[in-house]
This record gives structure tokens, C-alpha cells and sequence, in this order.
């Protein structure tokens, strides 16, 4: 009994150990902070009005004002703070309206205030934005949410910089994309290749002169032997969207050595550009834990002598040493029996199934970013080497399919998706809109608002409960509610 209490404790308190155990190395309570812990900016709230909205029993939901308060695209927002598991809402939120274009000076490689962009602002201004005098800019929607654990400082500063970050990558490329009718070079100064056959047919006078296009020319290409992919526009933003999650991710890593940067944050960060929605997602997932195995093969010396690389479907016992188990290896997408010896009574990489696996017994998640100092509990071992930050992007064309005033993206932290099915989320929201004024604009927001009230739940005398007597969310929750009607106007 008392072993099933204490795996218990250890289950609840798993995010507890991890802050603590990278406490005490960079990013200390001794430095300052990088920027001072807030709400979004554009729910406009008080000192005191920050304050109040982090009371843990009564958790009222904040949502955008009606009269003073939007977001680009009548975009709905609202959150709620945990129900104790932190002093702070770890969630963070931004949404703002950038617009990119050629970057004229040298290159800054730590993105700052002064970058050129146009925020959502209170009463709807810089909302209804026009493209620039010159017309050699493209304009960018961006909504964000950043999921924070063992602190919220690595939460903060990215929803503050990463915007500022995919603006740079993307300024690099900006005449390359606002050129849809030829595929991107692939060696920047190459010309196009988008010659006609017509423009290469020459007469037989001037290929006996040696003409521009005749064989041996000097104007004319080398022939070349060997295929060339075509690279489309959307996958240089992917790349873009990429090498900034890097470059946010080093940035942490640089700049905790002389501020304070608590913990570590998945990121969810939607970009429309041109017509397209880019998703990104830098939160847990499955396809990258093969990943996980080539590393700790290649570099057992990561392991510190405390964990296998090898995956089992279940924690080796030592009277099942000698004795034929099943196993895999990295390179296994099988499994296959092998004599139990005494290294394989190391703790397993990743530890148990769905929600409540762990990576070496201390972090829920496998991408995000920061976390540079995270180690196992009570040991030397670093963990970030088996941490990505790089995200998983998806693409969605708003040009293929004509949307209403009901058709809708919705981004949440998993405080909303641990208890409530995918299904229940639009089913919600399905039959929710249609009951509102469909001119009223903040529809959405009210949308967002029952989402979160949904998986938050009562307050009753066993706990928060939502529908059907289940247990409601006790985590931080925040909800965007994207009407994608707006993308098709924009295009």
C-alpha cells in the first residue's frame, strides 16, 4: 500500500522535481528577470486585475472586452489559471499583425523591440491594415500559446520574441515568396529558370555565330546530368518557421547565463501567409521518440549509466534476469525476444504510456523549448539532449475551399484537450455559434469562453467536475477561437 502511495505522489508531483532539480544551475532566482511575468498584453489588464485573476479556488475566466478589446480576424480568446499546481498561469499568449519586408541593414541576430510590425492594439487599431505605399511587403497574421512547466520565465520570453524571429527568417525570403509565378532558385543569385521553349529556339544562322543560347556559347548554361528537386514557396516558410524556433531556442540558452529564465514551454503558433495557414507545433509527440533510441545508442555516455536504450514493454524485474523477454532496438519497428541480462535492469528512456510517460523519469514532453538545465532528479544527467525544439508544421490552404462565418480553428493548451475528446470541442462549438448574432464579432470570444468554462468545470465538494461527473481540468487553460472566414477576405 504504502509503494502504491508514494508512486502516486511521485505521478503528481513529477513537474515539481523536474523545476527543482535544474534550480540550481543557470537561469537562478538571484538574476533578473528577462521580462516580468504578466497576462497577454492584449487583454489590457491592471497590476491588480493580474493579481485577482490568479485565484486558485474561485478561477474566473478572463476573455477579451466587448466594448474596448479585439483581436485580428475578430479572433475570440479566454483562459483560466490552474487550480493550484503553480503560483502563476503558466500559459502564455500572443497575437499580433507583422509585416515583412526586405531587410535593408545587417543582420540581428537577437530580434528586439524596434522590428518593424504592427500589433493588435486596443479599439481595433492597426487591424484593418493596408499593403505599404511601395508594395514590396507581405502582411502576417500570427496567434500563438506557449505552454510553461517548472516555471513560466522560458513562457514569457517566448511569447514576447519568437514573432520577432520568424519576421527575420522570413525577411531573408520575401521577394522569393512575393514571386508566386516562378519556383523559388536554388542558389540564390541564379536566374529563374523559367525560359520558354520558344525563347530557346534559334535560328541556324545564329547558332553557326555562336548566339546567346547556342551550343559552346559563352551565355550558354552547362548542361547538366543529374535531376534537381522543385522546391515549392510554402516549404521555404516551413524552413522559416523551423530555423526560428531554433534560433528562439538558442536565444534562451544564450541569455540564461545572465537572466532569470525558469523552466521550459511547448509552443502552438499559427502563421497565415499568402493565402495559407501554417501550423506549428512544438509540444509532445509520438513520431519523434524513435529519435530518442538512435541518440541514447549512439551516445550511451548521455545515459550516465542509469538508463537503457533498449525499450521493453514493461520495467525489467531482476528475477527476470536469464530468462527471454521482448525487446527493440532503434532500428526495430518490430519486436524480437532476447536473454534478460543485468543492463537491462537500467530504468527504461522513456518511461509509461500516453499522458503520464515520461522521458528518463522527469518530463512529459519531448519537443518545446528551454529546459536547458533540466536534469534528472537528483543526479548529474542532462535532458536536453533528448528534447527538440524544432515543431511539427502542417499546412492548410485557405484559397481551396470557400468557409463561413461558423467555420473555425481552434488552438488550446492541454488543459483543455486532457478532458475534453476532439470530438466534444467541435461538437461544442458546432452548436454553440450558430445561437449567437452572426454579426455580432464577439461570438468567438463567447465561443472561446464556453470551451474553457466546459473543461474547467464546477467547483464541487470532490474536486472541479465537468459534464457527466468527470474530473474537470485542474490545469492552466487557454483557448483561440479563429473564425477562418477572414483568411478568405484577406486573400
Amino acid at each position: 500500500m504504502l509503494t502504491r502511495v508514494k508512486s502516486a505522489v511521485a505521478n503528481f508531483m513529477g513537474g515539481i522535481m523536474a523545476g527543482s532539480a535544474g534550480a540550481e544551475h543557470g537561469g537562478g532566482a538571484d538574476l533578473p528577470l528577462r521580462f516580468p511575468y504578466g497576462r497577454p498584453e492584449f487583454l489590457g489588464l491592471s497590476p491588480d486585475e493580474v493579481e485577482c485573476s490568479a485565484d486558485h479556488i474561485a478561477r474566473p475566466i478572463l476573455i477579451l472586452s466587448k466594448e474596448t478589446r479585439r483581436l485580428p480576424w475578430t479572433t475570440g480568446y479566454a483562459e483560466v489559471i490552474n487550480a493550484g499546481k503553480s503560483t502563476h498561469n503558466e500559459d502564455q499568449a500572443s497575437c499580433e499583425v507583422l509585416f515583412v519586408k526586405k531587410k535593408t541593414g545587417g543582420a540581428n541576430s537577437t530580434p528586439n523591440k524596434n522590428s518593424k510590425r504592427r500589433s493588435s492594439l486596443p479599439n481595433g487599431e492597426g487591424l484593418q491594415l493596408k499593403d505599404s505605399s511601395d508594395g514590396d511587403g507581405i502582411n502576417l497574421y500570427y496567434w500563438s500559446l506557449f505552454d510553461g512547466h517548472a516555471g513560466s520565465g522560458a513562457a514569457v520570453v517566448a511569447s514576447k520574441l519568437l514573432q520577432h524571429h520568424i519576421l527575420e527568417q522570413l525577411q531573408e525570403i520575401v521577394d522569393i515568396l512575393r514571386n508566386t509565378a516562378v519556383l523559388p532558385p536554388t542558389c540564390l543569385g541564379e536566374e529563374p529558370d523559367n525560359t520558354s521553349s520558344n525563347s530557346r529556339t534559334l535560328t541556324r544562322a545564329a547558332s553557326l555565330r555562336g548566339g546567346v543560347g547556342a551550343p559552346g556559347s559563352p551565355s550558354t548554361p552547362p548542361t547538366r546530368f543529374f535531376t534537381e528537386k522543385k522546391i515549392p514557396h510554402e516549404c521555404l516558410v516551413i524552413g522559416a518557421i523551423e530555423s526560428a524556433f531554433k534560433e528562439m531556442d538558442l536565444q534562451i540558452e544564450r541569455e540564461r547565463t545572465v537572466y532569470n529564465i525558469s523552466g521550459g514551454c511547448t509552443a502552438l503558433v499559427v502563421v497565415y501567409l499568402l493565402g495559407k495557414l501554417y501550423v506549428a507545433n512544438a509540444g509532445d509527440s509520438s513520431s519523434i521518440t524513435r529519435r530518442f533510441w538512435f541518440l541514447a545508442y549512439m551516445q550511451p555516455h548521455l545515459l550516465g549509466n542509469e538508463f537503457t536504450h533498449l525499450e521493453f514493454p514493461r520495467r525489467v524485474q531482476r528475477k527476470e534476469v536469464g530468462k527471454r523477454m521482448l525487446y527493440r532496438d532503434f532500428n526495430m519497428t518490430g519486436w524480437a525476444y532476447k536473454t534478460i541480462e543485468e543492463d537491462d535492469l537500467k530504468f527504461p528512456l522513456i518511461y509509461g504510456e500516453g499522458k503520464k510517460a515520461r522521458v528518463m523519469a522527469t518530463i512529459g514532453v519531448t519537443r518545446g523549448l528551454g529546459d536547458h538545465d533540466l536534469k534528472v532528479f537528483s543526479s548529474n544527467i542532462h535532458i536536453k539532449p533528448f528534447l527538440s525544439s524544432s515543431p511539427e508544421v502542417r499546412v492548410y490552404d485557405l484559397l481551396q475551399y470557400e468557409h463561413g462565418p461558423d467555420d473555425v480553428l481552434i488552438l488550446a493548451t492541454d488543459g483543455l484537450w486532457d478532458v475534453l475528446l476532439n470530438e466534444e470541442v467541435a461538437e461544442a462549438v458546432t452548436n454553440f455559434l450558430p445561437n449567437c448574432d452572426p454579426d455580432d464579432p464577439h461570438r468567438y470570444t463567447l465561443a472561446a469562453q464556453d470551451l474553457v468554462m466546459r473543461a474547467r468545470g464546477v467547483l464541487k465538494d470532490r474536486g472541479w467536475r465537468i459534464s457527466n461527473d468527470r474530473l474537470g481540468s485542474g490545469d492552466d487553460i487557454s483557448v483561440y477561437v479563429i473564425p477562418l472566414i477572414h483568411g478568405n477576405k484577406q486573400s
